[in-house]
């Protein structure tokens, strides 16, 4: 009887995530991230180190706005990464699991990782 009156149709749309599940989910898009683009940060790396020509090759490539635009990305990735990360570590010795405390630690997970983005951006660029 009660599964009749369970809703048909449940807009995804009308549902809002809270700020931990948005973390959550940031924190395993940007593992993703960082996991399938790990290559190119290598390849820089390497290409840096190979000889003085390679290194001026690399400052050539990375002088490029869309490449500037990808690594920005990734340190977001990164950044976002380390510090979602150590959320979960301090939510799993049950520092923080209150739900006021959780979401003021995801909102300082979400405005370290972009205020750190901003200011090495700025650099990097």
């Amino acid at each position: 009887m009660l599964a009749s009156r369970r809703p048909k149709y449940l807009n995804l749309y009308q549902i809002r995530l809270p700020v931990p599940g948005l973390v959550s989910i940031l924190h395993r898009v940007s593992g993703a991230a960082l996991f399938v683009f790990a290559w190119a940060l290598l390849w820089l790396l390497q290409l840096s180190l190979r000889s003085p020509d390679a290194f001026d090759r690399m400052r050539a490539v990375t002088g490029l706005w869309f490449v500037k635009l990808f690594l920005v990305g990734m340190l977001w990735a990164f950044l976002h990464h380390f510090f979602a990360g150590l959320r979960f570590l301090l939510l799993d010795v049950h520092v923080a699991v209150e739900l006021d405390k959780a979401r003021k630690l995801s909102w300082a997970v979400l405005g370290l990782s972009l205020v750190l983005t901003l200011i090495l951006g700025m650099r990097l660029w």
